[in-house]
C-alpha cells in the first residue's frame, strides 16, 4: 500500500506484448524469458500486486496464448488481459485497456513487462510524488554514464518537465544531459485516456507513441513530473541474451536488493 493513498487509487497496466525481435526467437515472447529461475513477466506482476489493486492488467500480444497460459494458473483473478492484436505502439497498447478500466478514477501505473528490476520502494516513490503534485503524468528517470540512444528529460526551474527529446533529435548541448527517461509512468486516468485519443502515427515508425501524450499535456497546461530512481539497473530492460545474463547478474550480487 502506497503511504498517505486508499488502496482503491492505483490500478497497474504490464506492457507484455512484444515479440522482442533481438532475442531471436519466433516462439518465446520476450516476457516470457526467465531471469533467476522464473518469466520476466513474473517480477513485474509480483511488484504490481504489492502496490495497486488487483486484476493486474497484462497486455499480450505475440505468442500471447503462452503468456496467458502461463500467467492465468500462477495468479487467478489477480490478473486480466487486454489484447493488441497489431503491434501499433505503446500509446495503442495502452488504448487497449480503457474498457477494463472504465468506471476507475485513480492513477494508472504503467510498467513494462521487460523491466524485472524494479523495486517496490522506487514504485512507491514514484506514485507518492505524483500524488503529492497532482501532475497529470509523473515519469520515472535515472541517470545514466553514457546515456547514448536514451531520450532525454529537459527539466524546468521547479523541477516539473519541460519536455522529452529523444536522442535522434536532441541538440549537441541536450546530449549531454544524463538524465534518461524509463519507460515507466504514472498517469490520471482520465487525463491518459483523454490525451491518447489525440495522438496520432504521424511519424516514422507509424506507429502511436505513449511519450506523445505529454505533448497534449502540456499544451493543455497540466503539470509533468519526474521522479529520478536511484539505481539505473533497476530500470534496465532487458532486449538481448546479454541483458537477461545481465538482469541476472544484478539480482545475484544484490541480496537486499538496491538497498540504500
Amino acid at each position: 500500500m502506497i503511504d498517505g493513498m486508499a488502496y482503491g487509487q492505483l490500478k497497474t497496466v504490464i506492457m507484455a506484448a512484444g515479440k522482442g525481435k533481438r532475442m531471436l526467437s519466433d516462439e518465446m515472447p520476450k516476457v516470457m524469458h526467465k531471469v533467476n529461475g522464473k518469466p520476466m513477466v513474473d517480477h513485474v506482476v509480483d511488484l504490481a500486486l504489492k502496490i495497486g489493486i488487483p486484476p493486474v492488467i497484462v497486455i499480450v500480444g505475440f505468442r500471447r496464448e503462452r503468456v496467458m497460459e502461463h500467467l492465468e494458473p500462477l495468479y487467478g483473478r489477480s490478473v486480466t488481459f487486454a489484447v493488441q492484436a497489431e503491434q501499433l505502439g505503446t500509446g495503442h497498447a495502452v488504448m487497449q485497456t480503457e474498457g477494463l478500466l472504465d468506471g476507475f478514477d485513480g492513477d494508472v501505473l504503467v510498467l513494462s513487462g521487460d523491466v524485472p528490476l524494479l523495486t517496490e520502494i522506487t514504485a512507491q516513490n514514484l506514485i507518492n510524488s505524483h500524488h503529492a503534485t497532482g501532475a497529470a503524468m509523473t515519469v520515472l528517470t535515472a541517470e545514466v554514464d553514457d546515456p547514448t540512444g536514451y531520450g532525454r528529460i529537459i527539466r524546468l526551474s521547479d523541477g516539473s518537465v519541460d519536455r522529452i527529446v529523444e536522442h535522434k533529435d536532441a541538440t549537441a548541448i541536450e546530449k549531454k544531459i544524463r538524465e534518461i527517461n524509463s519507460g515507466i509512468y504514472v498517469f490520471k486516468r482520465k487525463e491518459l485516456f483523454d490525451a491518447l485519443r489525440h495522438i496520432t502515427p504521424e511519424n516514422a515508425q507509424h506507429e502511436y507513441y505513449l511519450t506523445d501524450v505529454f505533448g497534449y499535456f502540456v499544451h493543455h497546461g497540466m503539470r509533468v513530473s519526474a521522479v529520478l530512481a536511484k539505481h539505473f539497473d533497476e530500470i534496465r530492460g532487458v532486449n538481448t541474451f546479454d541483458q537477461l545474463k545481465e538482469a541476472e547478474d544484478v539480482l545475484k550480487s544484490n541480496t537486499n536488493v538496491f538497498g540504500s
